[in-house]
């Protein structure tokens, strides 16, 4: 199986909260059922859906895992037969890791539920 190139929108070092909001994107090369990868970041000149959508299909990306996204891109990037993995939260080299061993799918919250989370 050929190695999948990943991007995920970031806000600080998580998965971005929206789509459309973020202004910075890692960009991972990951071969699946292996468990490192090689990732790159990117920084947009502002924020946008558009923007994202132009870095997606200029680097050949195979899977977008994201937070919020709206309709349009979303079914406009699957149309460009690129996978979208949204409903995503956590820590954004955390997905990229699951993606990788087989265990990242839409709706997966990352974040550590310890005892100081609430119930």
């Amino acid at each position: 199986m050929r190695p999948k190139r990943i991007l995920v929108p970031l806000h600080r070092d998580e998965v971005a909260p929206r789509f459309d909001l973020a202004g910075e994107a890692l960009i991972a090369d990951v071969d699946p059922g292996e468990s490192g990868f090689t990732a790159e970041e990117y920084l947009l000149p502002q924020a946008s859906a558009e923007g994202l959508c132009d870095l997606v299909l200029r680097k050949d990306v195979d899977v977008v895992v994201c937070g919020g996204i709206e309709e349009e891109y979303y079914h406009y990037l699957r149309w460009k037969r690129v996978e979208v993995l949204d409903n995503v939260a956590g820590n954004a080299r955390e997905a990229i890791a699951r993606f990788a061993a087989g265990r990242l799918k839409s709706g997966e919250i990352l974040f550590d539920r310890g005892a100081g989370h609430a119930r």
